[in-house]
């Protein structure tokens, strides 16, 4: 009798198991990674700015102004009275970096730039977004 040789198994499919593993690990990867990665302590949403320069600023005194319009003097909440004398102890060479939020009122921003302008501090940053 002779021997009929069979014909190779034909794969008609792909075998999708080790892809999902390797998307699987890449997002669990992208996902730890995403969580440790913080802009600061204070949530601060910065408006964007299509001509941002960027600064290597050192020595840095933050003036922060969420959206509900408070002010924080290096994460101590203030008012603009507490903000005025913390000003007026610094140098005025002193590099002050003012966050404001893109949807707080405009008057609170014009109000610390009032007292920065008054006190004459010059080193003045706007933090923005590109």
């Amino acid at each position: 009798m002779a021997k009929c040789k069979k014909a190779p198994k034909r794969f008609d499919e792909i075998n999708v198991i080790p892809f999902i593993d390797i998307m699987l690990v890449l997002l669990v990867m992208v996902l730890t990674t995403a969580t440790f990665i913080k802009q600061g302590v204070i949530p601060v949403d910065l408006p964007k700015a299509k001509k941002a320069d960027k600064q290597d600023v050192k020595k840095e005194l933050n003036i922060y102004v969420n959206a509900k319009g408070e002010l924080f003097f290096e994460k101590e909440k203030v008012d603009l009275k507490e903000l005025r004398t913390k000003l007026e102890t610094i140098s005025k060479e002193q590099t002050v970096v003012l966050r404001s939020d893109k949807e707080s009122r405009f008057q609170d921003f014009v109000s610390v730039m009032d007292i920065l302008k008054e006190l004459k501090h010059e080193q003045l940053y706007i933090v923005t977004k590109e």
